[in-house]
């Protein structure tokens, strides 16, 4: 069901703002837009940006193999991964300052402009940090409601296809020489700035819209005051100057867990991004080994995985409105199948390419999830009273932390892949295990959460039913099935976790 439209700004504010809303240049020249119009051009925009943020971050796993067979010093497969560590270890120390300086700043201008100095590569690092804390914020500005969890795993495919864009435009070009792996992406996401400077409106405030409406009734009845000043002031206004601290996000409920949580999820999720082609060239499928450019386009099959992941863990956080259960769940899913790329991905192409896209949708799917419907759950959170100009801080703490494990796991590829590829897949499946440990409480609250509502339902559906002349005993039976059910679905992924953990430790695979 579609959304009724925001209604238009009043003209008069009771309170003094620190910066004025004002539509992009590029906004300016055309037409008025509707509301769901703009919301529309905020995730096409957003969307864009930082898919070509992820395009220019995947050459370096595409030269992986070119560098070590040209290049003397990359002989050592441990320098490659040493080269990973220092950039994604810059770029989380980084994240954690941006994020705090996007929730001070023109979201608009800031995002830009790490977008335009995407091309002076010695400010790569730095740069790049801006992206993820501003888009999330902006779309996060936009957005609320039940649905938040479906529209940001949709939107969250940006990651797989600038993944994959990334790859094929890097594999394409490499036979020009590997520096034009980077020279390209590089270009393209300078070109992606100048549209989000001219067109892209990070607050609803900006164009005439009041912001989104809370998620949930009853925290818009016990913040009324609150609501009614950020739909006359504005989100870039008063909140501005109240910006919460890295500190007090730190205190936000469920932050230090879901970040504990992500920080051994995408050190899983990046091992793969970073040396999942080079594992295809060194690993015989069918009894052949493939070209380097031939494994840059089969790991793009990843990435398809990790859409559909994405989209799906969005979904069924909303239906279960669960978030850390679903994510948890796919992490103990993300066990077996990892497993099983390992051990039977050889066999044949298309074994490993199903096994492949699998791994895929269980690894990235709580990956997709955290870093964009939690961190903006957690950023608009009721402890906050109000405030939400923490969302960029809290998906910079999230997003940062989860950066530390993705610079730790491909470091750790880079020397123990001397050993043999077992080591490797031993660390993930212990990596995948912990992630979803570290979830244990916050699922057995949502559990607990979730019973209770189903036994609600079911009293009221007896309550109704007993009006009619229907036996109670039916909706007795119905109740415990229900409960069965969600307990089966719920324990399910643990008995396949352990299982496949036991195999995978005692098989020698």
């Amino acid at each position: 069901m579609a959304e009724p439209p925001a209604p238009p700004m009043p003209k008069s504010s009771p309170r003094p703002r620190p910066r004025n809303h004002h539509p992009p240049p590029g906004l300016r020249a055309l037409p008025a837009f509707s509301y769901n119009a703009h919301r529309g051009l905020v995730l096409g925009l957003t969307f864009l940006a930082y898919a070509l943020y992820h395009a220019s971050r995947k050459p370096p796993s595409i030269v992986k193999r070119a560098l070590s067979k040209s290049w003397p010093p990359f002989y050592d497969p441990a320098l490659l991964g040493e080269t990973d560590v220092a950039f994604l270890a810059f770029y989380s120390l980084g994240m954690f300052g941006a994020g705090h300086l996007g929730d001070r700043l023109d979201l608009r201008i800031f995002l830009a402009a790490g977008m335009g100095r995407e091309r002076r590569r010695r400010r790569l690092i730095r740069r790049r940090s801006t992206g993820w804390p501003s888009v999330v914020a902006i779309v996060g500005n936009w957005f609320g409601g039940r649905r938040r969890g479906l529209i940001m795993g949709i939107w969250n495919a940006h990651t797989s296809v600038g993944n994959i864009s990334g790859s094929l435009i890097a594999a394409a070009v490499l036979r020009y020489g590997w520096g034009w792996s980077f020279v390209v992406p590089g270009g393209l996401i300078a070109l992606g700035g100048v549209l989000v400077f001219f067109f892209l409106a990070p607050y609803p405030e900006d164009v005439g819209f009041a912001p989104p409406p809370p998620k949930k009734a009853n925290e818009a009845s016990t913040e009324e005051e609150d609501s009614s000043s950020r739909s006359t002031a504005g989100g870039a206004g008063e909140d501005r100057r109240d910006a919460v601290g890295i500190r007090k996000a730190f205190s936000i409920p469920g932050v230090f867990t879901f970040a504990a949580c992500l920080f051994f999820a995408k050190l899983v999720a990046y091992t793969f991004l970073y040396w999942l082609p080079f594992y295809l060239t060194q690993t015989a499928i069918g009894g052949e080994y493939m070209s380097v450019t031939d494994a840059g386009y089969l790991s793009v099959l990843f990435d398809v995985g990790g859409i559909i992941g994405g989209i799906l863990a969005g979904f069924m956080s909303d239906q279960l409105d669960a978030r850390a259960t679903t994510a948890a769940m796919f992490m103990y899913l993300a066990i077996p199948s990892l497993y099983a790329f390992h051990a039977y991905g050889s066999t044949s192409k298309v074994t490993n390419i199903a096994l492949m896209m699998i791994s895929g949708l269980f690894v990235n799917g709580p990956y997709a999830l955290i870093t964009t419907a939690v961190s903006a759950d957690l950023g608009t959170h009721k402890s906050l009273k109000g405030d939400s100009r923490a969302l960029a801080t809290v998906t910079a703490i999230i997003d940062g932390t989860g950066s530390l494990g993705a610079a730790l796991g491909p470091f750790i590829t880079g020397f123990i892949s001397k050993t043999g590829w077992d080591s490797v897949f031993i660390m993930l499946i212990v990596c995948a295990l912990i992630a979803g440990a570290c979830l244990s409480g916050l699922v057995k609250s949502e559990i607990q959460q979730i019973i209770q509502n189903w036994r609600n339902r079911s009293t009221h559906l007896q309550n109704g039913a007993a009006g009619k002349g229907c036996h109670p005993v039916f909706n007795l039976i119905l109740e415990i099935a229900n409960c069965n059910a969600m307990y089966i679905a719920l324990m399910l992924p643990f008995s396949l976790s352990h299982r496949s953990w036991c195999s995978a430790t005692f098989s020698g695979k």
